[in-house]
């Protein structure tokens, strides 16, 4: 599996800490930046990382912040990305089985370190469910500013 993986500031050091993991569970990853912690604005790493997501340039994405929020609102501005705040092993495990979510946000400074290695293990090692999640799925694709979702 290849993902896109970013951070700001914020989240530059775990980021870092986070590769060998990734390594570890058999994850290739291109690094999208940020490279020190120096200030910079986290939407733009957001949208490397959706804009990968979306083309089919990563199959998955990871993204690092302060609080999460911030990279998963931008994120999710790109058609085509689910992108999931996860803050625990199960919030993770629901994104990726229940709303086939593709990037998973992680607020470095919102987020027990002990728990963020977990919460990634949960994430890129759970397959989407399918089944009856896969017509509400297809909805958040079909929706925009002007149209409600088909019945299905």
């Amino acid at each position: 599996m290849k993902i896109a993986l970013a951070s700001d500031h914020a989240g530059y050091e775990e980021k870092e800490k986070l590769k060998p993991l990734l390594r570890e569970i058999g994850i290739d990853f291109e690094d999208l930046g940020t490279v020190s912690e120096d200030s910079v604005d986290y939407p733009d790493y957001a949208v490397k990382v959706a804009r990968r997501v979306a083309n089919n340039e990563a199959e998955l994405g990871l993204l690092v912040c302060g609080s999460g929020i911030g990279m998963s609102i931008a994120a999710n501005k790109i058609p085509g990305v689910r992108a999931a705040l996860a803050w625990s092993e199960e919030s993770a495990r629901l994104a990726r089985q229940h709303n086939d979510a593709n990037v998973l946000t992680i607020g470095a400074r919102t987020t027990p370190a002990a728990e963020i290695p977990k919460i990634v293990r949960a994430f890129f090692l759970t397959p989407f469910d399918g089944g009856r999640h896969s017509a509400r799925v297809a909805k958040i694709s079909e929706l925009d500013c002007d149209n409600e979702p088909k019945d299905r």
